[in-house]
This record gives structure tokens, sequence and C-alpha cells, in this order.
């Protein structure tokens, strides 16, 4: 079942249930996305995929499923990232 992380990897920023600015890659990384955009040019810095927006778990569902309240902040090594970022951000996401 997917994950409903509460905040941005990057910079903490608050991605409730019902955010409309949350971005998961396909390991479930979760990113607001000023960070996919501004930071990570839809370059997922844990597996190099690309980013989509996150669907929003119904209310009635959240009681039975919850969201996730454990917060993983780990800022994105941009030294490191940028080799990464380099050989994938002009390649689209489908085909990496």
């Amino acid at each position: 079942m997917l994950e409903i992380r509460p905040v941005c990897e990057n910079c903490g920023k608050k991605l409730p249930n019902d955010s409309t600015e949350a971005m998961i890659c396909t390991f479930e990384c979760t990113f607001c996305v000023d960070c996919v955009t501004n930071v990570l040019q839809n370059v997922c810095p844990n597996c190099g995929g690309g980013f989509e927006k996150r669907p929003t778990r119904p209310k009635e569902k959240l009681l039975k499923y919850p969201a996730k309240t454990e917060e993983y902040i780990r800022p994105v090594d941009l030294a490191r990232f940028e080799k990464k970022l380099i050989e994938n951000k002009n390649i689209k996401p489908n085909e990496r």
C-alpha cells in the first residue's frame, strides 16, 4: 500500500494527505513540488527516476489506513547528486 509520507524529504515542508504539492517517485520517495522542480529537476536523488503527483487517500479510508506520521528528512547533498542529475535530467523519466 502506498505510504502517505508527511513531509518533503529535502526541505521538511509539511505534506499532509490532502496536499496538492506532494510528489513521489516509484519507490515512494516524497518531495514537495518546489524541490522537485527547482532543486531536483525531476530526478529522484535516490533512484534517478522521475516524479508524479502523489494521490490523495480518500478521507474515509484514513482511519483504517492512516498516513505515516514519522518524518523522514534527509536534505539532498547537491555535490553527490550532481552526477546523477547531469546523467538524467535531459532524459524523459519513462526512458531512463
